[in-house]
């Protein structure tokens, strides 16, 4: 796709923009006072995306180099689209791509709509040292790059693969940030949805390290009386 597409896919965007989804947006995003938020909701965003997935990687990168919100969040999207097909060479370019460009997912729900889509697959199915950008995402000192390791091994767990999410919640459980607390907890709900055994083995061993929220979020799928042995404990 050329410059052209990239003109009309923005002014498309901002031809979706609706005010109340913005206000709503507003108090649940709570954007950095330099964000411009259009209030474009996610199902049309990734509509957009689909449309525009051919868009070329330069014409992304001004996406995520915007200070509109909703350009950021569709520039990841087209990155989730093409990640979808993308195998070899282009889906380490695309990996490549994302992770040299964290700077511009910079919110929790940039993080959500991209970690297990664009760089989860690659570390499924990508070489034997792929895990290793975990270690090194987990240890920046940018709350996202974190929240980003955290969430990509979602891809992970419903592989039937959860110890580098377990790994990682005990390297992390005494992040400072709220947002990384949360992310925890929800990598352990999901594995527990999976195997409810292990969740529990786990917070047996581990509950006084973690963060409250972090174990209520993790509970929230056992039994009530299981989940209270845990939140009673906190």
């Amino acid at each position: 796709m050329t410059a052209d597409s990239l003109d009309a896919m923005r002014t498309e965007l901002r031809g979706m923009a609706e005010p109340g989804v913005r206000t709503q947006q507003l108090r649940v995003l709570r954007p950095p006072e330099d964000d411009e938020l259009l209030g474009v909701r996610v199902p049309v965003l990734r509509r957009l995306a689909r449309a525009y997935r051919d868009l070329a990687l330069e014409d992304v990168e001004v996406l995520l180099r915007s200070r509109v919100h909703e350009e950021r969040l569709a520039g990841l999207l087209v990155l989730a689209e093409r990640m979808r097909t993308a195998r070899g060479a282009e889906r380490a370019e695309l990996v490549d791509f994302y992770l040299a460009h964290t700077g511009g997912v910079d919110n929790w729900d940039l993080v959500d709509a991209s970690a297990h889509v664009v760089l989860g697959p690659w570390l499924v199915d990508g070489p034997a040292d792929a895990l290793e950008i975990l270690d090194r995402l987990a240890a920046s000192a940018w709350l996202w790059d974190r929240r980003i390791a955290v969430v990509a091994t979602l891809a992970l767990i419903r592989e039937g693969r959860f110890d580098p999410t377990l790994r990682l919640v005990r390297a992390l459980c005494r992040d400072p940030e709220p947002l990384i607390h949360k992310a925890l907890g929800w990598m352990l709900r999901e594995i527990g949805r999976r195997d409810a055994p292990l969740l529990v083995a786990f917070l047996e061993r581990h509950q006084t390290e973690l963060p409250r929220v972090t174990v209520r979020c993790a509970t929230e799928l056992l039994p009530a009386g299981e989940r209270a042995r845990f939140v009673r404990t906190r």
